[in-house]
């Protein structure tokens, strides 16, 4: 187990013990975080795992209402000779099908996000076992398998991100970061929790275990979401 530095220590101390509403939490995160940059909130839902999907299967994106952008983003996009032009003019950082298909089959493997034109897929799905383990391969579920190339390119450089479940039920979002207000991280909570339920097809509370919200560089709190009845 990684050693705790000596900040780590002193914000434990401020940890709060008890589950906390999410106007509490995020006040909390906000106090827990200790990086000298400006901090991601990082949000843990646990869900009830459905009995008759493979957890795999469970996957989606979502954009928040109050995105700081995430233009460090590499995009990569799959797509036919025709319109490699048009992708790299949007904004994809590599957009040389060729080239990607080489690189991807010997490990090389430098973007954050994969989009592909639906005509490629049967040419990339070959690169399933390299880009499937990393979440990397497109998929209709979470938009990066389109037509609309301009669009797909444009909200992931905006700060668009994709989920999936693991095999014990958990989904990880990045909810905003700590210098954004209370309110506009409130508005990205529950932008990740209700696309958490949409792909289950079913209300947040009737999916969710449990809640908890983090910082960069700071310990977690257990949150207690108040659902509209």
């Amino acid at each position: 187990m990684a050693r705790r530095g000596k900040k780590y220590k002193n914000v434990k101390k401020l940890q709060p013990t008890q589950v906390l509403s999410l106007e509490e939490a995020l006040t909390s995160v906000k106090k827990l975080s200790y990086s000298k940059f400006d901090g991601t909130v990082d949000l843990n839902l646990t869900i009830k795992l459905p009995k008759d999907k493979d957890p795999k299967s469970l996957k989606g994106s979502v954009s928040l209402p109050h995105s700081t952008g995430n233009a460090e983003v590499k995009v990569a996009v799959f797509t036919s000779k025709e319109r490699e032009a048009e992708a790299k003019k949007a904004g994809a950082d590599m957009s040389d099908l060729e080239k990607l298909m080489t690189d991807v089959k010997a490990g090389k493997i430098e973007f954050d996000v994969a989009i592909a034109s639906p005509d490629v897929m049967p040419q990339i799905a070959a690169l399933g076992k390299e880009l499937g383990p990393r979440g990397l391969m497109p998929n209709p579920k979470t938009g990066t398998v389109t037509d609309d190339l301009e669009t797909a390119i444009k909200e992931y450089k905006q700060g668009k991100m994709t989920f999936k479940a693991d095999a014990l039920g958990n989904m990880n979002f990045k909810a905003g970061k700590v210098s954004q207000t209370e309110k506009e991280l409130i508005e990205n909570v529950w932008a990740c929790v209700n696309a958490a339920a949409d792909i289950l097809g079913k209300k947040p509370e009737q999916i969710l275990q449990k809640v908890h919200l983090s910082p960069t560089m700071g310990p977690s709190v257990e949150v207690a979401l108040v659902f509209e009845k």
